[in-house]
């Protein structure tokens, strides 16, 4: 039974499915960065402004193949994923690898890259278990997909956390966060080389105008590979996996902190973070607070000022 599933939708599609859900009297609720969020016995129905529909839960395969392909979509796409998306996408079946980070917009944790790598054998097996963007997953979903990754690829992965004490060294010689963004994706993918020097290519999110980055910091090993960089990247299943591999090693390292500090550590940059922030700074001290958080974020003199 599918109990996970994510479709693209256009905002008159995304209308249309609400009207139907409200019809057959499921609650609608706003959400963030949505158009609606939709709840009936245990499933859940997100319509994204980002184009995503992603709907989750028991009732899933129900609401896709009764409602979803018939009425909004007019096609039949479940149960022939893997045919179409080979189709529409048949380079990401293809031997490459794939690499993402996490944590480099939140104040708080370390900074994770990830690299993954697959081939026509493995790409499959992970389109399979619902490998797809970490975006569109939660935690307890990426912790059950991050096993499966390392289980499927084996020692053709690599994920790197550079802790907050080592992120805020290198930032200081870096002085550049896509520098050092540059050199984690660099120095993941070396990694992976060593075990599949064959990879012919790899495929990364562009995070910068100045393609040249990740290359300049590649050793011999990477040097002869052909390098592409694209934005929505995560649409890539190898991307999408390193994606997951990178949001998992970020969380665990969050909630690892948490534990170790007594408190919650929020994500990202809130008001709820400068709180967190200002508690550390009152329970313990200003070398605590560095030691969880990342020292060039302008979160951190808002932090200071906020505990006086």
């Amino acid at each position: 039974m599918i109990k996970n599933y994510v479709a693209e939708l256009t905002e008159d599609q995304a209308m249309k499915l609400k009207e139907i859900l409200i019809e057959e009297n499921w609650e609608i609720k706003d959400f963030q960065y949505s158009w609606f969020k939709a709840t009936k016995e245990k499933t859940n129905c997100t319509a994204y402004t980002s184009g995503k529909c992603v709907i989750q839960g028991k009732g899933t395969e129900d609401l896709v193949q009764f409602i979803l392909e018939p009425r909004v979509l007019e096609e039949v796409r479940m149960g022939y994923e893997l045919d179409i998306a080979k189709q529409e996408n048949p380079k990401q079946f293809e031997a490459h690898a794939g690499i993402d980070e996490s944590g480099k917009g939140d104040f708080f944790g370390p900074l994770c890259v990830a690299c993954c790598y697959v081939d026509e054998q493995t790409s499959e097996q992970l389109f399979e278990i619902g490998v797809q963007d970490s975006k569109n997953l939660g935690d307890k979903k990426i912790a059950e997909l991050s096993k499966e990754i390392k289980r499927i690829c084996k020692d053709q992965y690599c994920v790197l956390r550079i802790g907050n004490p080592a992120y805020n060294r290198m930032y200081k010689t870096f002085r550049n966060l896509n520098e050092m963004l540059a050199w984690g994706h660099a120095r993941a993918l070396e990694n992976v080389l060593e075990n599949v020097p064959d990879c012919p290519r790899a495929l990364a999110d562009q995070f910068a105008k100045n393609k040249g980055l990740i290359k300049s910091k590649l050793k011999e090993k990477g040097r002869g590979l052909l390098l592409e960089q694209r934005t929505k990247a995560e649409s890539d299943i190898a991307v999408a996996a390193a994606s997951i591999l990178a949001r998992n090693e970020f969380v665990s390292a969050m909630e690892k902190l948490s534990k170790e500090l007594d408190l919650t550590l929020p994500k990202g940059a809130s008001q709820q973070v400068l709180d967190a922030g200002v508690e550390i700074l009152k329970k313990y001290d200003e070398e605590t607070l560095l030691s969880v958080s990342k020292e060039h974020f302008k979160t951190l003199q808002k932090v200071k000022s906020l505990a006086k």
